[in-house]
C-alpha cells in the first residue's frame, strides 16, 4: 500500500490515499474549501501527518517546496500548531488560538491552526473555539484532529468538514517498520501485531528491545496474579515500569529546556539564578510536571491497551478462533485460561479494562485503578 504522493508535501502520509485526494483536491480547488476540518482516525492511523500535509499544501503557493519542508517541519509564521502533552487542553490554549486566528498571513496564501489531539478539550475550552468556527476570518483554516468526531461536542462537529482515515493492514505496518528503520522483518512483524496497527507504537517497539521485554514481563506478570495480595503488588510494579519508563522518555527533554531557558537569559551553566528568572523556571517545572502527568497516563493507557489485547485473545480462543491472535507467544498460556474460565467471565473483565481506562483518563489514581482491575482478574467479581 503506497501513499497518493511521494512528493512533498505528501511522502510522508502513508497508507490514506483517499483522504489525500480530498484534501489534495480541497488544498488545489477553491470551490472545494472549508474554513474547518476534522482529521479523525484510530491511534496511530497518521492523523497528525496528513493534517500537516495539508497545511503545507494550503500555505505554500503550488510548486514552492521550500515553504512547504517549513510547514513540515513546523517553523513557517502561518502555522500555528498546538501539541498537548499535558492530561487537557487548556482554556488558556485555546484563547491564544483563535487570538491567532484572526491575524492574516503574512507569507503564505492561508493562515492554518492545527490542533492535535481535540479531543482534550473540555466543553469550556471547545466553547472558546466556537465563535472563531462560526465566523471564520477570512484566509484562516483549521484543522483538528481527534480519534473520533464523536469525542468532539456536537456544536464544533457542526463546523467542520470530517476526514475518516482507516487503520493499515499489520503487514503493511510491518513492511513500513522496515523500510524506516531497517529492523529485522520478524521483530517488525512482532511489532506491529503487538502494538495492534499502531504506527508509532509499532515503530518503538521494533526499535526498543527494553520496551519489548517489559511488554512481555507486564502481560506474564498479569497471568501470574492469584491472589489479591498478588494483585497488589502486580499494579504497583506496572505503576512503577511505567513511571520509570515516563522519566526517560521526558527528562532528557526536561534538562534540555531548562538549559536552554538559562542560556536565552544569559545565565551560565552552575551559575547563581536571579530571583527574576526562578519564576520563568518555575512556570517551565510546572509545565514538564504536567506533561509527565500526561506520559505517565498515556503509558497506563499503553499497559491496559495490552492487557485488552490478550483477553480478547482469550474470548477468541473460548470460541474456537485460531487466527488473528495478538499474542502469539502466549498462545499456551491463553489456552489454559481460556478452558479454565467462562467467556462471561473475559468478557467480565475486558468491561473492566475499558472502564480502567475511562477512570485513568479522569485523573483516577493509578495504582487504585489498576488494583482495582487486577482483583476483578482474580475474583471474577466487579470491583465497581
Amino acid at each position: 500500500m503506497q501513499s497518493a504522493s511521494a512528493t512533498i508535501p505528501w511522502g510522508e502520509v502513508w497508507g490514506q490515499d483517499e483522504a489525500v485526494g480530498m484534501l489534495r483536491s480541497a488544498a488545489e480547488d477553491p470551490a472545494q474549501m472549508t474554513h474547518a476540518w476534522l482529521i479523525t482516525g484510530p491511534p496511530g492511523s497518521g492523523r497528525s501527518t496528513l493534517a500537516y500535509a495539508f497545511a503545507a499544501a494550503l500555505i505554500a503557493e503550488p510548486g514552492d517546496t521550500s515553504a512547504m519542508q517549513q510547514v513540515l517541519s513546523g517553523t513557517h509564521p502561518d502555522l500555528t500548531a498546538l501539541r498537548t502533552e499535558q492530561v487537557i487542553i487548556r482554556i488558556e490554549e485555546a484563547r491564544k488560538l483563535v487570538e491567532r486566528a484572526y491575524f492574516s498571513p503574512s507569507l503564505g496564501r492561508y493562515r492554518v491552526i492545527v490542533v492535535e489531539d481535540a479531543d482534550r478539550m473540555a466543553e469550556r475550552t471547545s466553547n472558546v473555539l466556537l465563535k472563531a468556527l462560526e465566523e471564520p476570518p477570512e484566509r484562516t483554516v483549521w484543522v483538528l484532529c481527534a480519534p473520533s468526531d464523536a469525542d468532539l461536542l456536537p456544536t464544533i462537529r457542526s463546523r467542520v468538514r470530517t476526514v475518516r482515515l482507516h487503520e493499515p493492514d499489520v503487514d503493511d505496518v510491518a513492511r513500513l517498520i522496515v523500510q524506516r528503520t531497517g529492523t529485522d522483518p520478524a521483530i517488525a512483524a512482532q511489532s506491529a501485531r503487538h502494538a495492534q496497527r499502531h504506527i508509532g507504537m509499532a515503530q518503538r517497539l521494533a526499535t526498543d528491545a527494553d520496551a519489548r521485554t517489559r511488554r512481555d514481563a507486564t502481560l506474564r506478570a498479569v497471568l501470574a496474579v492469584r491472589s489479591v495480595g498478588d494483585a497488589v503488588e502486580a499494579a504497583a510494579r506496572i505503576v512503577q515500569a511505567a513511571t520509570e519508563d515516563a522519566k526517560a522518555l521526558t527528562l532528557e527533554r526536561d534538562e534540555a529546556e531548562r538549559a536552554q531557558l538559562l542560556r536565552t537569559v544569559g545565565i551560565a551553566e552552575g551559575a547563581a539564578v536571579p530571583p527574576a528568572v526562578r519564576s520563568q523556571l518555575n512556570a517551565l517545572a510546572d509545565e514538564q510536571k504536567r506533561r509527565a502527568t500526561r506520559s505517565l497516563r498515556d503509558g497506563i493507557d499503553r499497559v491496559l491497551t495490552d492487557l485488552q489485547s490478550m483477553f480478547r485473545d482469550v474470548v477468541m480462543l473460548q470460541f474456537g478462533r485460531e487466527e488473528g491472535l495478538i499474542n502469539l507467544e502466549l498462545a499456551q498460556e491463553l489456552r489454559s485460561l481460556a478452558e479454565i474460565w467462562a467467556p462471561p467471565r473475559t468478557l467480565l473483565v475486558l468491561d473492566e479494562i475499558a472502564l480502567t481506562r475511562r477512570n485513568v483518563e479522569r485523573n483516577a489514581a493509578p495504582t487504585l485503578a489498576l488494583e482495582s482491575l487486577l482483583v476483578a482478574v482474580v475474583t471474577g467479581r466487579s470491583a465497581s
